[in-house]
């Protein structure tokens, strides 16, 4: 069984790979939206739209094609993982490959896939040069989500129990808010121009594969872990977590998993489109460069505030029993999402933001802490896959899906230095992503009725037999 505490060694190596995992993946779904915008369909003619691809449509293939290579990715390499016992391997090797597909991003140019192709129409090399992002995009997720999801998710559950799980998943959330921060960062500059995406990808592809390098030293095997029946195939394996017999047996898991899905269907509705609703309709609206006001500023750090303290008194109530965190974040989720559809003002977007980001982050720090709880022993690599499904594949196919729908309805456009008018993002679609969020109410009420503790579930279990 795993340690009730962490070594310093594993909490360095966790916190190391998660925020570098989360600079990559940031990179891939917030800034490769923006490098579209930007850079693939800047000075582009109407005529070239025309003939191609709206860029919102763009994005929700790019998404939806990304998030079915991920749980295709981690449903082999996630059991293979398990059926070989070296997650190490797995984490490091996709790592190093996944920095390196990172930095190739910053080559793909419509100068460069004219020149490879022998393309000269415009509307074809705007095509070609959107399928070449989206091609190389779930080449990068097949390394990211060997190392990532598959390996390095099942290794964390192997080393943790569920008394540390919680701490473990707050502190997970901190890192990935600190690599979206870090991301965001280094990536204004790119978006603002001030710095080429060339760099920008080459540049965080490298930090990518140093730490994949390193995890060739940090990561060591978790001992009497990896507990496997001597009989099972691979293949057998592969589909276990759709069997009817695992379904029943571990239903709790599978509520959960409904849970966080339709959470995170009401994320990927309006995150894949959220810098560029920023960048072309919120700052705009609210004054240009000069939008950070002093009202602005105090809002903003208020909100923080809020949300810190928010995190804290829910999570102390969570640690007593999830409910008491779940039901109030289920709440605050819809809510805030409905207020940040109401008005493009500044002010109205942070005071939304504050229930929209409280609800869903403590969401996922308690429902990823229930899912680590209700993986049977062993078993970590084999249910990686089940797990992406209902976190990235139905997500990231659906929500993209319903927030071009909500930009398409609103049809608000933008008018670039050429005089073409591009569709941009619009705030109705955190009117669909609130409608969304609430069905996760409907797996929540069951899952509560089921009981979160992983303890009295056993002795129950043991009770009845």
């Amino acid at each position: 069984m795993a340690n009730e505490k962490l070594s310093k060694r594993n909490w360095f190596t966790i916190c190391l790979f998660s925020f570098m995992g989360g600079v990559a993946w940031n990179v891939e779904n917030m800034y490769f939206n923006t490098f579209l915008y930007n850079s693939v369909y800047a000075n582009t003619s109407a005529a070239a739209q025309a003939g191609s691809m709206a860029p919102t449509t763009a994005i929700s293939r790019m998404v939806a094609l990304s998030a079915i290579a991920a749980v295709v990715t981690t449903f082999i390499m996630g059991t293979l993982s398990d059926k070989l016992k070296n997650r190490r391997l797995f984490i490091s090797v996709g790592y190093i490959f996944w920095g390196i597909i990172t930095g190739m991003f910053g080559l793909i140019t419509k100068e460069n896939v004219a020149g490879i192709l022998h393309l000269s129409d415009d509307a074809k090399i705007l095509t070609a040069t959107v399928w070449v992002v989206i091609i190389m995009d779930i080449i990068m997720t097949f390394m990211g989500s060997t190392s990532n999801d598959a390996a390095f998710n099942a290794w964390v559950t192997d080393i943790t129990t569920p008394k540390i799980r919680p701490i473990l998943e707050t502190v997970l959330q901190v890192v990935v808010f600190a690599s979206a921060g870090a991301v965001m960062g280094v990536g204004s500059f790119a978006q603002a121009g001030k710095v080429s995406y060339q760099n920008f990808f080459i540049g965080l592809g490298i930090f990518v594969t140093l730490c994949g390098v390193a995890g060739l030293f940090l990561i060591k095997e978790p001992e009497n872990r990896i507990v496997k029946e001597d009989n099972s195939s691979y293949w057998a394996d592969l589909f276990y977590g759709f069997r009817p017999s695992a379904i029943k047996e571990n239903i709790r898991l599978y509520l959960t998993l409904f849970a966080i899905g339709f959470a995170t269907v009401a994320y990927q509705v309006f995150f894949p489109y959220l810098l560029v609703y920023l960048q072309y309709v919120i700052i705009p609206v609210n004054g240009g460069d000069k939008f950070l006001t002093t009202g602005v500023i105090i809002t903003a750090v208020i909100v923080v505030a809020l949300l810190v303290a928010g995190v804290i008194v829910l999570m102390k109530l969570g640690a007593k029993n999830k409910a008491y965190c779940l039901v109030p974040c289920a709440v605050l989720m819809p809510v805030g999402l409905f207020l940040l559809s109401t008005s493009t003002s500044i002010t109205v977007v942070l005071i939304g933001i504050l229930p929209a980001a409280l609800g869903f982050i403590l969401m996922t720090i308690q429902l990823n802490a229930a899912i680590k709880d209700f993986i049977p022993v062993g078993k970590a690599g084999l249910f990686q896959g089940i797990r992406m499904i209902f976190v990235v594949l139905i997500p990231m196919v659906v929500g993209p899906v319903l927030g071009d729908m909500a930009c398409r309805n609103s049809a608000v456009t933008y008018t670039n230095e050429y005089g073409v008018e591009t569709l941009v993002p619009s705030g109705n679609m955190f009117l669909y992503a609130a409608i969304v969020a609430v069905f996760v109410f409907i797996p929540l009420i069951f899952l509560i009725k089921k009981g979160f503790n992983v303890e009295e579930a056993q002795t129950a279990e043991n009770e009845n037999e």
